[in-house]
């Protein structure tokens, strides 16, 4: 699915948020979930340590088990990067611009 969503702050800030997210049926329980984020400011705001513009993005792939389609085990993998003026600023605290983790969870519905 897509989401976006709109943010209006104090003193005129703004932002976006973009979520771009698709279900894969490997077999009838198992699904890969490709997952894609974006999220961009029109102001930089250095105490929140964000630049104008894209600020930064996260892809991932996530292995599902939907034992019931309401408890679903994952595992996976995501990077993320930023970028511009916010990329500045984290190096600038000592961390870098952009890192990959491994995550697991549980997605659960009702």
């Amino acid at each position: 699915g897509i989401e976006a969503t709109a943010y209006v702050g104090d003193a005129g800030r703004t932002a976006l948020r973009l979520e771009i997210d698709y279900d894969l049926s490997l077999t009838q329980r198992l699904i890969l979930q490709p997952r894609l984020e974006l999220n961009a400011y029109g102001k930089a705001d250095p105490a929140a340590r964000t630049g104008s513009g894209l600020s930064d993005a996260e892809f991932g792939l996530r292995l599902r088990y939907e034992s019931r389609r309401e408890i679903a085990p994952y595992i996976g993998i995501e990077h993320f990067r930023r970028f511009g003026a916010t990329a500045s600023l984290a190096e600038s605290d000592g961390e870098n611009a952009g890192e990959t983790r491994w995550v697991v969870g549980l997605r659960l519905w009702y």
